[in-house]
């Protein structure tokens, strides 16, 4: 029997975790009860919360939550997921992590403590947060050379590439001022973007102070060579002995090419990319990058510890394991989120980073994006397919799987007739809902009558996220809700039922003022 050759993935900032995500994994696995443990220690020390309490129960809330819990969750949920799959016999070939994800990563792997790398995201955290930079984050439609040279347009020192995630998505950070200037660029070019809302941008020179500040500032801690391979996307090549804190430091300024180490993995005889996160962010770059590869996202599927079963026993049917590309996702995104709001000046200590791209709120945090899922230049999307099992998201238009070198400028989408907005009163569910298909119809090409209210619009229909944002804008328009814009939760909820029940809710609301 063929012996599938697994690579495990970390993500960097991604979604909050849902509260009670790791409940069955704590009752199954005494690895993940003893990790679990091990990070709400440290938290303690670090005078945080305990962070399991919310993973392993069904509770939503937490006393104090930011940018340090936030990583701290998704750091638990990366490593809770490694140790199941340890567990049920999946043996990875290496361990790729994305921006703050090489940490988790290290630890994965045994090169540092799972209390030190808890350690050092927390001191991560506090030196981006004091530098307070006032920097952005745009995720742009088009592959890394043209994103590099709209960036050297401007040519300021401190605008640069940050990431190369997939073939039609690039990443550029830089000053506020500057990535507004880009991004009116880039919308006359016809290429989408997206600003990511994320409380650290990163990658950058921008950060060189902050990377100074945690190679004096953090503990330098014990490290070993490790049980299984790690790749660095940013250094280019696998870890050796160098050390935990210059690594995470020298992240900071340098630019991440997942769309390289991803290829030269696979090329090298990867045969599966298993992401250890609630969503599929990393392998969504995969899919993109890689047509037809195999991706597994278990705590995105009905019985995780089913799919990695499934996995191992190297089923024939790839098709069948493949990740949903998005599950009801609060990524919670599989696609874009941000995470918690970082810390004003001063009180550092209690508050968390996010890392590049992710779509949290501070007050009820719904997700971080650690990256907007592969973006690609709008284009009319082919006819829905008859439903079958979970798909796996290849967005219908082909822009998202493909990989070429080049990208088309991007078609602009039918334009919907403007409609008078509506008044407070009045507003029912079944109206609304009707005047979302008919919106969402126009804009992708489907007769409205096929648009299902609980249909997801990434995983069945196949709306990759900046496509989701323009539409949303276009609902705030019409229901005249301009806080509706900036709702992530209703990017990653992902079906027209979630986005009526809203704007009947946000309408009321309205009205009652």
């Amino acid at each position: 029997m063929h012996v599938v050759d697994s690579v495990f993935v970390m993500p960097g900032t991604v979604a909050a975790p849902r509260g009670g995500i790791l409940c069955d994994l704590h009752n199954r696995y005494e690895t993940v009860r003893e990790t679990l443990s091990r990070i709400d220690k440290a938290a303690r020390e670090m005078g945080l919360p305990n962070i399991s309490t919310r993973l392993v129960e069904q509770n939503e809330t937490s006393d104090r939550r930011g940018p340090e819990v936030q990583y701290l969750e998704i750091f638990a949920v990366s490593i809770a997921t490694h140790h199941m799959l340890i567990a049920e016999g999946a043996k990875p070939v290496a361990i790729v992590g994305q921006s703050i994800g090489e940490l988790w990563a290290l630890a994965a792997a045994g090169h540092l403590s799972v209390e030190d790398a808890a350690r050092l995201a927390v001191a991560r955290s506090q030196v981006l947060t004091q530098q307070g930079w006032g920097g952005k984050m745009l995720a742009v439609g088009v592959d890394g050379r043209r994103a590099e040279s709209l960036a050297e347009l401007i040519n300021h020192p401190h605008l640069v590439l940050a990431c190369e995630n997939a073939p039609r998505q690039s990443v550029i950070s830089g000053p506020e001022a500057l990535i507004e200037h880009v991004e009116r660029v880039a919308d006359a070019l016809g290429w989408p973007s997206l600003q990511l809302d994320v409380p650290h941008p990163t990658h950058t020179p921008a950060m060189a102070q902050a990377a100074r500040a945690l190679r004096e500032t953090a503990p330098r801690v014990p490290y070993g060579a490790g049980r299984w391979r790690v790749c660095s996307p940013w250094m280019g090549r696998d870890v050796g002995d160098d050390d935990p804190v210059d690594l995470v430091a020298g992240a900071l300024t340098a630019r991440v090419r997942m769309l390289h180490t991803i290829r030269e993995l696979h090329a090298a005889g990867a045969d599966a990319f298993v992401e250890c996160g609630e969503w599929p962010v990393v392998t969504k770059f995969v899919e993109a990058s890689i047509p037809g590869v195999q991706c597994v996202v278990p705590l995105s599927e009905s019985d995780p510890v089913e799919a990695v079963r499934a996995l191992v026993a190297d089923s024939t049917d790839v098709g069948t394991f493949r990740s949903r590309l998005a599950a009801p996702s609060s990524n919670g995104d599989g696609p874009v989120v941000r995470v918690s709001e970082p810390a004003p000046a001063g009180a550092v200590a209690t508050l968390p980073v996010a890392d590049l791209l992710t779509r949290t709120a501070v007050p009820a945090p719904t997700a971080p994006v650690s990256y907007v899922a592969p973006v690609s230049a709008p284009a009319a999307p082919a006819a829905p397919a008859p439903p079958a099992a979970p798909v796996t998201v290849a967005p219908a238009p082909p822009a998202v799987v493909a990989a070429p070198a080049t990208v088309a400028p991007a078609v602009a989408p039918a334009a919907v007739a403007p409609v008078a907005s509506p008044s407070p009163a009045g507003l029912d569910y079944d109206t609304v809902l009707t005047e979302l298909r008919t919106l969402y119809g126009d804009f992708l090409g489907y007769p409205p009558d096929l648009l299902g209210e609980d249909d997801g619009l990434e995983a069945d229909l196949g709306v990759e996220s900046l496509k989701q944002v323009a539409l949303l804008g276009r609902v705030s328009d019409r229901f005249d809700l301009p806080d509706l814009r900036s709702d992530s939760s209703l990017l990653t909820a992902g079906t027209l039922r979630r986005i009526a029940e809203t704007v009947v809710r946000a309408r009321a609301e309205a009205a009652g003022r």
